[in-house]
């Protein structure tokens, strides 16, 4: 799963639709491996994400929980310590 694509169900407040069209443009470069497509494939790439955007809200619309719903800054906070962990200061081998 591409990594920029951040999970959008079950957050208090809901997902924005500006949040929503990231989600779908990331999925639509990871696909189509374009981060920028010619302008002859232009119309069809963005087409493609407001596509993919609309069943997108669409199924966040439409998904039920019994959890409570997550709180954003608390996930973003797990996020970056993981990615400290991940991405932290590697240690000196000893000599």
């Amino acid at each position: 799963m591409c990594r920029n694509i951040k999970p959008l169900f079950n957050f208090e407040p809901s997902a924005t639709d500006a949040e929503i069209h990231e989600a779908a443009l990331q999925f639509v470069r990871k696909i189509s491996g374009s981060n920028k497509p010619s302008m002859r494939n232009k119309d069809v790439f963005d087409h493609a994400v407001r596509t993919i955007a609309h069943a997108a809200h669409d199924l966040l619309v439409a998904l039920e929980t019994t959890q409570p719903p997550r709180n954003r800054e608390e996930v973003a906070a797990k996020a970056r310590a993981k990615s400290a962990l991940r991405f932290g200061p590697k240690p000196v081998a000893a000599q």
